[in-house]
């Protein structure tokens, strides 16, 4: 696992990066300043149009006011409404069609463009215009007391302007303020975010440096307190698998010790007599150390492959199939049925379907048959019983007549490596029901161990699944 959380330098010759919590910060801020953006823009476009529209009513309504007053001043060219003295903050004309003016005394003219000059002319009857020059609005429209003569109306644009420009610096401040609050918050936020991982980056470099696997300490309820929560999971089957693998390695090593030391001193007992010189053995002497090298080979042997199939069984078995538990058990007695010539099995099975590993089952209860066979007495009873227990499960019984097992011996017979007094006389390694318990455990089950009514041991596998 590995996670750029602002660690220091990247390495030479690889491009530098933005780490997460850069990331988010920089989402946090492009996501607000981009929403404020939005709504600065639409509120400047709104309150713009509303200002110039403001302006355009304003002129529309004196140039109405203008036109419907019927009170005049007498004048030497014309006559014009006693309402145009009212008029202070907004230039006005009437002018011809050439342009010029109808009043005979000077007056602040607005300015006069190409618009209004069509609009004296007749071939508008209304015109509305911005002058850059001047920075004003500018209304024509027909004069209807005067015939080819347009009265012009123009107001200055400064105060509008103005508050455009406050208003704009207003937004500008506060969509700033706003993005800069955002990313802090960001900031913050990612940092208390990604504190559960930066505590994953540091403990599995922690991992990768000393092998501690050590839980990390979980606070919350979040979806990265369950990351941690299942990094903890992790460590924890990475830790119990090392366990299992410590204590196999050494158990094995304890049992291979005898075994291995009884061939060798056998073979330097078979070498010594063959040197010059050296008391020779007698036949029988000799075959008996023979058989000792073939019975301490044999158990070598058994127990080097109990190793193998408990080691195999350590892992999950990779092939997951729908399983008939029966045929599984019949195939498993055709395999103790040529070891044991002298034992009678009696067999009562009812149909039970599951999905798990058949090779790993059968294994496991070819174990159980094979450790009945051999505290069987000659010509003794193995019962082998399967039968649904009604709650999702079912129960495979083994029971031998033989003498059983002691209340010290129980809690510990589906130990690793494990055999009582009376089975250390006997062949076997101790590993047979600790694979089988590790393949009822690796199937969802459980494994038990008692008295069977003959007097022998009763050995039990408790399976999921259901009937057929």
């Amino acid at each position: 696992m590995s996670l750029s959380l602002d660690r220091g330098a990247p390495a030479p010759g690889v491009p530098q990066r933005f780490s997460l919590r850069s990331r988010i910060t920089l989402l946090a801020a492009m996501c607000v300043g981009g929403a404020v953006a939005l709504v600065s823009l639409g509120a400047y476009i709104t309150v713009y149009r509303g200002l110039y529209q403001q302006v355009d009513d304003n002129l529309v309504e004196r140039a109405n006011a203008l036109v419907n007053n019927t009170q005049v001043i007498d004048a030497s060219r014309t006559e014009i409404p006693s309402f145009f003295l009212e008029l202070s903050d907004i230039k006005f004309d009437v002018i011809n069609q050439r342009g010029q003016s109808a009043f005979n005394r000077p007056v602040v003219r607005p300015p006069i463009g190409a618009d209004e000059l069509k609009v004296a002319a007749g071939v508008r009857t209304e015109s509305f215009r911005t002058d850059q020059a001047t920075d004003t609005r500018v209304l024509a429209r027909n004069y209807p007391f005067l015939s080819e003569t347009a009265l012009v109306l123009a107001q200055p644009l400064e105060s509008t302007k103005s508050t455009l420009a406050k208003l704009a610096v207003v937004l500008i401040v506060i969509g700033g303020s706003g993005i800069i609050v955002a990313a802090l918050a960001g900031t913050a936020v990612a940092r208390g975010s990604l504190r559960p991982v930066q505590r994953l980056t540091a403990a599995t470099e922690r991992v990768t440096r000393t092998g501690d696997l050590r839980p990390i300490p979980v606070a919350g309820d979040d979806e990265l307190s369950r990351l941690t929560h299942s990094f903890n999971t992790m460590l924890g089957a990475v830790a119990e698998s090392q366990e299992r693998q410590r204590r196999l390695v050494a158990d094995a090593g304890h049992e291979l010790r005898t075994p291995l030391t009884s061939l060798r001193t056998n073979l330097e007992l078979l070498l010594a007599s063959e040197a010059p010189g050296a008391p020779t053995l007698s036949a029988q002497d000799r075959g008996e150390i023979q058989d000792d090298l073939r019975a301490q080979l044999d158990e070598l042997t058994q127990l080097i492959g109990d190793l193998v199939e408990l080691a195999r069984e350590d892992a999950a078995p990779a092939v997951q199939e729908h399983v008939e538990l029966v045929e599984v058990i019949e195939q498993a007695l055709d395999r103790a049925r040529r070891r044991a010539t002298g034992v009678h099995f009696d067999v009562k099975l009812q149909p039970w379907h599951l999905v798990g590993h058949a090779a790993s089952l059968e294994r496991a209860v070819l174990n159980l048959l094979d450790n009945a066979v051999k505290f069987s007495p000659p010509g003794g009873t193995v019962r082998v019983e399967l039968q649904p227990a009604g709650d999702g499960y079912a129960f495979l019984q083994v029971a031998d007549a033989g003498p059983g097992i002691s209340d010290a011996d129980l809690p510990h017979v589906f130990d690793r490596f494990y055999r009582s007094e009376e089975a250390r006389t006997l062949p076997g390694s101790g590993l047979g029901l600790a694979i089988v318990k590790q393949a009822a455990e690796r199937h969802g089950g459980s494994v038990y161990a008692s008295r069977s009514a003959d007097g022998g041991a009763l050995m039990a596998m408790r399976l999921p699944g259901r009937p057929g």
